[in-house]
């Protein structure tokens, strides 16, 4: 009887400290909201105004408590502003891209650009009715009344993110509703953009990446970008129709997902400089260029894990390759035409940092370190180093800020601080501290992993709360002394409250919930 009672005043104790330490992280929160209200004009008001930004936030977010200043400032920063981008509309809650209205938007300034990137960080929101009506507008009302289709106006991996979005929310009875629209959707794609040799096509304006060197508005050039997106759908698709219990459909993606991998390995990859590229239409020959969408086949896995490939990554720290003080460039610096096609005044993607593109890297350079063997010269300190001038990188006048684009040698957004570049909503970076730095690894099963990618001596402790997954709050807990949270040594796990797997060490943590 002392031991069953002594037992449950440790887990009572166990979930009164968490408790506890939420607090003090709702705290936090309300001190950055503070300080991001004050620097803000609030030229724009949408569902959720300043005023009510620490409330939605406290109710919504996972709560992060990290060493590294840079990277926590701009983890509540970009939840913050976020935010900002949520509209109700008679069409349901629905995320901007830009925070002022824009030319080019569809109905209620809707743009499907940045749709992988808003699903994958909304993902983390405990309230999933803001991404099902999100992802609802799109599938069956963005191109009603409109003079042109929106949805197809740019590439998308959507049907990756929503197979992200179910393995930490999983909803059979939603994914069986939206099922057929994502696989006519992808049917849709094949009549649109799919050439003879079952490679696809795209131009750089439909890509996001307009002006790119390997880019065209007319030839129908063969992308890594489009290839890797269809691939990653395809395979999405494919395991979504396996949770649905629907084996044709599983057949059919599993079938459309290995032959487009063969065709881009054979197609896109540039055996002599080690590289994916763009397969030019005219002349059927590989650009010269390398260009960072060269990275992206990793963001879905898509490269044999052999030494040639995770040579490619060799590029990323070559500052004649794609390192600079600013970041990631968008093409290598050694590249002849490197940013010789303008400077602001439309969107350069031929040497300049894009959010848009980092935010895709790093997630590429993860899978690399988490899922292959063969990751050539790469591991978590490159991984955190960039990740942390990523975050560094959006600020302005020593203030945080996330635009379009930056001069990848003094930081300069190229479009100033033009309200259509504040507050830009095209990428990802809370998602890249969740899933990528602190490790939350999201299963399709009734299980969890926790894998950090931090090195050695980098943070001593963090806290990430508030966390929602398949029903259940986590909390995830590193505290190398004991002394941070005072809940003993060590990599800690709980789901509501419950300690359900623990480490002395900053290590890989496998749990069944």
């Amino acid at each position: 009887m002392k031991k069953l009672l002594y037992s449950f005043l440790i887990i009572l104790c166990a979930k009164t400290s968490v408790l506890a330490q939420q607090v003090n992280l709702s705290q936090k929160l309300n001190q950055y909201v503070k300080q991001f209200n004050t620097d803000d004009n609030e030229a724009v008001k949408n569902l959720v105004p300043n005023a009510d930004a620490y409330n939605w936030l406290n109710e919504n977010i996972p709560l992060l408590d990290f060493p590294d200043k840079e990277i926590e400032e701009k983890y509540y920063f970009r939840w913050w502003s976020f935010r900002k981008h949520l509209k109700q509309t008679p069409d349901g809650y629905i995320f901007t891209e830009f925070i002022e209205p824009v030319k080019h938007a569809g109905k209620h300034q809707s743009i499907s650009c940045a749709l992988g990137h808003h699903i994958y960080e909304g993902r983390w929101l405990k309230n999933q009715e803001y991404m099902k009506q999100y992802l609802n507008f799109w599938l069956y009302d963005a191109d009603k009344g409109q003079s042109k289709p929106r949805f197809h106006q740019f590439s998308s991996w959507v049907d990756d993110a929503v197979l992200a979005q179910y393995m930490v929310h999983p909803d059979k009875a939603y994914l069986q509703k939206i099922l057929p629209a994502l696989d006519a959707d992808y049917e849709k794609w094949e009549q649109e953009r799919k050439l003879k040799n079952g490679m696809f096509w795209q131009h750089d304006v439909k890509d996001g990446m307009e002006e790119s060197v390997s880019g065209s508005r007319k030839d129908e050039n063969m992308r890594p970008t489009i290839n890797s997106y269809m691939y990653g759908n395809a395979k999405a698709l494919a395991l979504l129709a396996q949770e649905v219990n629907n084996p044709a459909l599983k057949q059919k993606y599993t079938s459309r997902a290995a032959v487009l991998k063969q065709l881009v390995l054979d197609s896109l990859w540039d055996a002599k400089e080690k590289f994916f590229k763009t397969r030019m239409a005219k002349g059927d020959t590989l650009n010269g260029a390398r260009e960072a969408i060269g990275f992206i086949p990793w963001y879905f896995n898509l490269p044999a894990d052999k030494k040639e490939y995770a040579t490619a990554w060799s590029q990323l720290l070559d500052t004649v390759g794609f390192k600079a003080k600013w970041g990631l460039t968008t093409a290598e610096r050694r590249e002849p035409t490197f940013r010789t096609r303008g400077s602001g005044h439309g969107c350069e993607w031929d040497g300049a940092v894009w959010p848009f593109a980092t935010s895709q890297t790093l997630r590429s350079l993860s899978n690399l370190l988490n899922d292959y063997s063969k990751k050539g010269k790469m591991n978590a300190s490159v991984f955190y180093d960039e990740l942390h001038k990523y975050a560094w990188s959006q600020q302005m006048y020593g203030k945080p800020y996330i635009g379009e684009y930056q001069d990848e040698s003094n930081g300069e957004w190229l479009k100033g601080d033009h309200p259509r570049s504040k507050f830009y909503n095209h990428s990802t970076f809370m998602d890249l501290v969740i899933q990528d730095l602190i490790g939350l690894k999201p299963q399709l099963n009734n299980s969890i992993i926790i894998k950090p990618l931090i090195p050695k001596g980098k943070a001593d402790w963090f806290q990430l709360s508030q966390v929602p997954y398949k029903g259940k709050i986590l909390t995830i807990i590193w505290d190398k002394t004991g002394e941070r949270y005072q809940k003993g040594k060590g990599l800690m796990l709980f789901a509501d409250g419950k300690l359900i797997a623990q480490s002395k060490k900053l290590q890989t943590l496998k749990v069944n919930l």
